[in-house]
């Protein structure tokens, strides 16, 4: 028989807060074609960034699509559920993070201005770069999601030592960051189904609990042949702790809940904005909640609080930019 023991110690635990993973995204096409040059001047690679099509992403996750189909499969897919041209549709180089994550990164140069034979030499390393991205956003180092990466032009060098992966690997990366800072990007959030049973008479008492959590209802009606009444809510992750004392509180124990993950969605405001004041112990407005969570999520991780922007970007491309405006 197993005989229970109980362990006395004067070991103190630490308990750490409740962590949220967040993902990295993008709005809007990159505002300028982005280049980065290798550490030794003989290559360039040219990228920009723009959102994935509504529902691409989640076709990826599901197995809708692979990567190991043919061009001629591929493009078939993308042409008939996407819309795409059968040039874009064809030349899809890679899923990342992984072989099913949620972004794409296409091969989107001229074969008039570029050499193909040669591109295809720094495909892998392309691909690796555009990986490293997707896996470490340069907002604060979550996973990127819903972006669609194009490899837009290339100059490299004539021999081969001079394009090797040490040289292309870290490059592809810097314009793929490059690219993403500059096609206004977003913070995503988990979003939570919550499914809640309660007595018709405390279901006024719970829209204020959830509210005051960000969260909203999308759904209410009474459970046939029962005294109850059912909602269907969406509650961010990030404030779903603590929800179910909340609700047992405020209906004198008589509701119950189920929480599952349904979605992404893009918090609110600008993660960049250095404008925003964040005050410590006071719950940050939903204008500043980007902002809120890239800080706290960089200073969990060691991290400086802001993002080194102008790290990503070749002097050149900073040049560029300041002539602009941007």
């Amino acid at each position: 028989a197993l005989t229970p023991r109980l362990f006395v110690t004067t070991s103190q635990v630490k308990v750490a807060d409740p962590v949220v993973s967040f993902r990295e995204t993008v709005i809007e096409t990159s505002s300028l074609k982005c280049f980065a040059e290798t550490p030794n001047k003989h290559n360039r690679l040219t990228m920009i960034a723009e959102p994935l099509d509504n529902g691409l992403a989640e076709d990826i996750e599901l197995g809708e699509v692979d990567i190991a189909w043919s061009k001629k499969k591929m493009g078939g897919f993308f042409q008939e559920k996407y819309d795409w041209d059968l040039l874009a549709a064809r030349s899809v180089w890679a899923f990342g993070p992984e072989i099913s994550g949620p972004n794409v990164l296409l091969d989107d140069t001229l074969a008039s201005e570029v050499d193909k034979s040669l591109l295809n030499t720094v495909k892998e390393s392309t691909i690796q770069g555009f990986q490293w991205c997707c896996r470490e956003g340069p907002l604060c180092e979550e996973p990127v999601r819903g972006v669609k990466f194009k490899l837009l032009d290339v100059s490299l060098a004539s021999e081969p030592i001079h394009r090797g992966g040490g040289q292309i690997i870290p490059t592809a990366r810097r314009a793929a960051y490059s690219s993403l800072l500059l096609a206004t990007p977003r913070l995503m959030e988990p979003i939570y189904s919550v499914q809640i049973q309660a007595p018709a008479d405390v279901v006024g008492e719970l829209y204020p609990v959830l509210a005051r959590r960000r969260g909203h209802v999308v759904r209410d009606q009474p459970k046939p042949g029962a005294p109850f009444y059912t909602m269907e809510a969406f509650l961010p992750a990030m404030d779903s702790f603590g929800f179910e004392t909340d609700l047992r509180s405020f209906s004198q124990g008589q509701a119950m809940c189920y929480s599952s993950f349904s979605h992404w969605a893009v918090v609110p405001g600008d993660p960049l904005d250095r404008n925003i004041t964040l005050h410590p112990l006071e719950p940050s407005p939903p204008p500043h909640l980007a902002r809120d969570f890239m800080v706290k999520t960089r200073r969990r991780k060691g991290l400086t609080e802001d993002v080194a922007v102008n790290s990503y970007f070749d002097a050149a491309l900073i040049q560029q930019l300041a002539a602009q405006g941007l």
